[in-house]
């Protein structure tokens, strides 16, 4: 589990489906769903800590990214 795609692929599996538009928005709500499927002890702590750290540095690029162009305007 190395890319955001790889946790899409993981939800997938779930039948969980996330598309709000936008990029970081689709990341936190990634994030929330992880959070349940690791509550309802239907993934592995090694997993669910796997694609946690997948989804926290996706978040963190996109909040860099955001910054800069905001900085750039």
């Amino acid at each position: 589990m190395t890319t955001l795609y790889d946790v899409q692929q993981l939800l997938k599996k779930f039948n969980v489906y996330v598309y709000v538009g936008k990029r970081i928005w689709d990341i936190e709500l990634m994030a929330i769903e992880l959070d349940h499927l690791y509550a309802a002890k239907v993934i592995e702590q090694k997993l669910y800590i796997k694609a946690k750290m997948v989804l926290e540095h996706e978040h963190r690029l996109e909040v860099e990214k955001a910054a800069k162009q905001k900085k750039e305007n």
